[in-house]
């Protein structure tokens, strides 16, 4: 009689791959989570696969940063590497999606360029994102994922991506994106200080509208998103409800670092049980009218359903 029931298919795992470690790091802001080798990751992904989870999304954390990020697009950067390996050993039985944005890969820690004023700079970003898109489709991406917040990013990767040969490559655009407290833990599994104790909210979304958010799912349809985000996710489930009418295509919400960290927390103080709470939480994400669910708890959840 279950109105709502999770698959592990429903389910992307978010993981951390990092240069220059011989081991997994341990987060210590997200309990269970890790920076991982390119050859721990390769474990983790098939692990993930047998528990029937299809689909992972990867984050980079460089050896190297600079001002413009060119790790992100280099051949032979970490995330670009590990989409060659795991196509290798997978094939075509996980679907492997890549973040697109800049913010792990530069040294001032914003999503773009940034021009003499310190500001980002929309139309060049937009630059070097077509460059990122395709250096992720090269090396196996069958899924790019924008997820800065630029004007104009979906068109601007969709041209990119035609143009050289990758127009199966599907985009999934984080197209209601908040400027909200909870990406602490994430900064810190990939080592990111905006510079000068600035933020991201001239580009990400005010966390006290549901409009802007609405419209800018519009844009993004309208520019050629395959797939469209609301991130992040519990804390938006009036979101995630308001955008289900406009989409044509599936709808994903990210549940984020800080939900889930809040969640470990209070379970490692005996306040709740995990298990429990974390099934509830992604459920409601489901109940909301998420399609797919990206969450740091998305093995856990699925080993729970085998």
């Amino acid at each position: 009689m279950a109105e709502h029931r999770l698959h592990p298919n429903d389910l992307i795992a978010p993981l951390f791959v990092r240069e220059g470690i011989d081991e997994p790091q341990p987060i210590a802001s997200m309990p269970g989570q890790f920076q991982h080798t390119l050859g721990s990751l390769r474990v983790e992904v098939a692990e993930l696969h047998a528990c029937g989870i299809g689909a992972v999304m990867l984050f980079g954390v460089p050896q190297q940063k600079d001002s413009i990020g060119s790790q992100a697009w280099n051949p032979e950067g970490i995330v670009q590497l590990a989409l060659a390996d795991l196509r290798n050993d997978l094939g075509d039985e996980m679907v492997l999606m890549a973040d697109l944005c800049m913010d792990e890969y530069t040294d001032h820690g914003h999503c773009g360029v940034i021009d003499g004023h310190g500001n980002v700079d929309n139309d060049a970003t937009l630059e070097v994102y077509a460059r990122i898109a395709v250096a992720q489709a090269c090396a196996g991406a069958d899924i790019v994922a924008p997820s800065g917040m630029m004007d104009g990013q979906v068109a601007a990767i969709r041209e990119a991506l035609d143009g050289s040969g990758f127009n199966q490559t599907a985009i999934l655009a984080y197209a209601a994106k908040y400027a909200t407290a909870l990406y602490g833990p994430f900064r810190d599994a990939v080592d990111v200080t905006i510079a000068s104790g600035g933020d991201r909210r001239t580009y990400q979304q005010d966390v006290s509208g549901t409009r802007e958010a609405l419209a800018e799912i519009r844009l993004d349809l309208a520019e050629g998103a395959d797939m469209v985000m609301v991130k992040p996710a519990l804390s938006f489930l009036d979101v995630i409800t308001a955008a289900r009418p406009l989409c044509d295509v599936p709808l994903a919400a990210y549940h984020v670092s800080g939900e889930y960290s809040m969640v470990c927390a209070a379970a490692e103080r005996g306040w709740l049980d995990l298990d429990a709470v974390a099934h509830e939480h992604v459920l409601a994400v489901r109940r909301a009218g998420a399609d797919l669910v990206l969450t740091y708890f998305a093995r856990r959840l699925a080993e729970a359903m085998q």
